[in-house]
This record gives C-alpha cells, sequence and structure tokens, in this order.
C-alpha cells in the first residue's frame, strides 16, 4: 500500500489550567506523513508553533510503546482515535484522509481536571490503588515459581485483567465517567491469584469506597468502557468486582 503526504486541519482543545474557560482552536497541518504516529503529528505541529513564538500544545506522553498509557486524547469523539485496541501513540497518520478535521480533546470527567490543554490529572487512579490494589507479604529469600500452584483458567484470567494500563480510556468513553472497569481489572488481578486471597475482601472494599471518593460516576454496564480499552479488558471483571464486594459486604472484613 502506498503512503503519501496529507494536509489536515486540527480543531485542539486549548485551555491554560483546570480554571480557565477554555475553548477550540484551529491549525492546519500540511505535509504529514502517514506513516507518522498521532504524536509526531503533534511534535511536527509544535515545532511550527514554537517557532512562531506560539504556545505549544501540551499533552501526556512517555513510552510512544503502548505500554505506559500516558497519551491519553480524545480523537474525533474516540479515547485514543478510530483504531480498535490501540493507543494514541499507536494510531498512524494513514487513519486519516487528505483534508479531513480531526478533532482533538482532553478526557473529559470531573475526576480529572484539566492541567493544561489535552493534560488531565489523574492521580486518582493512583489514590485507587494506594486503597488497596497491592498485597501485603514477608519479605525474604524468594521462593520457586512453582511454589505455588495456580490453576491455568484463573492465572490467565489474572494475566488479562493486569493488561490494564490506567490510561483511563475507559473513564472517558462512560456517559457516567465510570472508573469501574480500571478498578475491576486492578482488583481482579490479585484476587484471582492466591497471593491476593488474605486481603480479597478489604482490598474491594476500600477500592470502591476510594473510587467513590474520587467523585467517579456509576456503572449502567452499557460497555462503552471495553469497547474503546486499548488493552481490551473484560467487563466480566466488573461482574467478579460486584461480587466481590457484595460477599466482602455480607461477611466481617475485620
Amino acid at each position: 500500500m502506498e503512503h503519501k503526504n496529507i494536509n489536515l486541519k486540527l480543531k485542539v482543545w486549548r485551555q491554560k489550567n483546570s480554571t480557565d474557560k477554555g475553548g477550540f482552536e484551529t491549525y492546519d497541518v500540511k505535509n504529514i506523513s502517514q506513516e507518522m504516529s498521532f504524536l509526531e503529528m503533534f511534535d511536527v505541529l509544535n515545532e511550527e508553533l514554537i517557532a512562531e513564538d506560539k504556545d505549544p500544545i501540551a499533552f501526556d506522553h512517555d513510552c510512544r510503546e503502548g505500554i505506559c498509557g500516558m497519551c491519553s486524547m480524545y480523537i474525533n469523539g474516540r479515547p485514543h482515535g478510530p483504531w480498535e485496541a490501540n493507543t494514541t501513540c499507536q494510531l498512524h497518520m494513514r487513519a486519516f484522509n487528505e483534508g479531513e478535521t480531526i478533532v482533538v480533546e482532553p478526557w473529559r470527567a470531573n475526576a480529572f481536571p484539566i492541567i493544561k490543554d489535552l493534560m488531565v490529572d489523574r492521580t486518582a487512579f493512583d489514590r485507587i490503588i494506594q486503597a488497596g490494589g497491592y498485597i501485603s507479604v514477608n519479605t525474604g529469600n524468594a521462593v520457586d515459581a512453582n511454589a505455588l500452584p495456580i490453576e491455568k483458567a484463573k492465572a490467565d484470567a489474572a494475566f488479562a485483567a493486569a493488561a490494564c494500563i490506567g490510561c483511563g480510556a475507559c473513564v472517558a468513553a462512560c456517559k457516567n465517567s465510570s472508573a469501574m472497569l480500571f478498578v475491576s481489572a486492578k482488583a481482579a488481578h490479585l484476587n484471582q491469584l492466591p497471593q491476593g486471597q488474605p486481603e480479597r475482601k478489604t482490598r474491594v472494599m476500600n477500592m470502591v469506597a476510594q473510587m467513590d471518593k474520587e467523585g467517579f460516576g456509576a456503572c449502567t454496564n452499557t460497555g462503552a468502557c471495553e469497547a474503546v480499552c486499548p488493552k481490551e479488558i473484560s467487563i466480566t471483571n466488573i461482574a467478579r468486582l460486584n461480587l466481590d464486594y457484595t460477599c466482602a459486604g455480607l461477611t466481617d472484613t475485620k
């Protein structure tokens, strides 16, 4: 397939800080290679803005390999853009056509206040993890890998849940800004394993309580979160979380 350079129009959300009203600004980007990633295209635009002595567009990024979950952009009405199971840094400009207008916004959620432009504060996720996304073990000599037998089905389910990179696309896509897919994935990958059993009940109670405290909305099982998740985390994890939460509430967790 032959790739060429294209010209595009970008409508980008610009906002100085969390208290600024903000609004869209339009930019023409020309001669963009279709082999570029979406973030590389933004690099080119920012270089042009800097050369014109203008404020570059602020956006989050780190690994640019689809691992860190930092590249949170809402592109043409979809978190991370049009490709499925894909982060923004893995999105390439061949996904767009000559002369197309691309609308780029930050995640929209009260629990993710805007820092600047396309950057949002996702430390609410960190506080949820601190509330229960860990195990407490006595340290010492490393044990053999096979010292704790784990059923393959449970190991696979835990591994699949652990693939969550905490990007927040699930929150951005949800009409209620729910964090249930993120929380359920983080709880599920520990709750499936023997090492996570001692704190299984307190884990779900504490993580859900912190999630509510952060101001995330309720889950209505529409599945939008699963549809946009770059790691294809299943909403079956939400069912597991609901079950664990119910069981924990019916028993003494102290």
